[in-house]
C-alpha cells in the first residue's frame, strides 16, 4: 500500500468508527473498524468490523451495515468532504479475529489441563 492509500485507510478506519458509535442502535453488540483497505484509486474501501456479541446479534449488526451502507457513506461525505474529491465506496466485512484468539486460546487451556491430569 502506497503512503497515500494508507493514511487515507487510517482516516477511514476512524471516523468510520466515530459514525457507528453514533448510528449503531444502543444495547446491541459492541462493534469495532479494526481495519480499512482501500484500493489504489481510492474508489473503493473495504472495512473490517469486529462484533462482540451472540450470533444473532452479530448476523443483525452485519445486516444492518449492509442495509445502512449508503447512509454510512452519506453521513461520511459530510465528515471528509473537504479532504477528498470523491468518497469511496464502501464494503462491510465481518473480522472474527477475536473470536478465533479465543477459541485457541481455550484450546490451548484444554491441551494444558490434559497434561496437567496425565501428569
Amino acid at each position: 500500500m502506497s503512503r497515500r492509500t494508507e493514511k487515507v485507510a487510517s482516516l477511514l478506519q476512524q471516523e468510520l468508527g466515530a459514525i457507528l458509535e453514533k448510528e449503531y442502535p444502543r444495547g446491541g453488540p459492541l462493534l469495532t473498524v479494526v481495519d480499512v483497505k482501500v484500493t489504489a484509486d481510492l474508489g473503493l474501501a473495504r472495512a473490517y468490523v469486529s462484533i462482540i456479541g451472540s450470533e444473532e446479534q452479530r448476523t443483525a449488526a452485519m445486516e444492518f451495515l449492509r442495509d445502512e451502507t449508503k447512509n454510512i457513506r452519506h453521513i461520511l461525505s459530510t465528515r471528509i468532504r473537504h479532504q477528498f474529491r470523491r468518497i469511496p465506496e464502501l464494503e462491510f466485512f465481518e473480522d472474527r479475529l477475536f473470536e478465533q484468539a479465543n477459541r485457541i486460546e481455550e484450546l490451548l487451556r484444554s491441551v494444558r489441563k490434559d497434561d496437567g491430569d496425565n501428569a
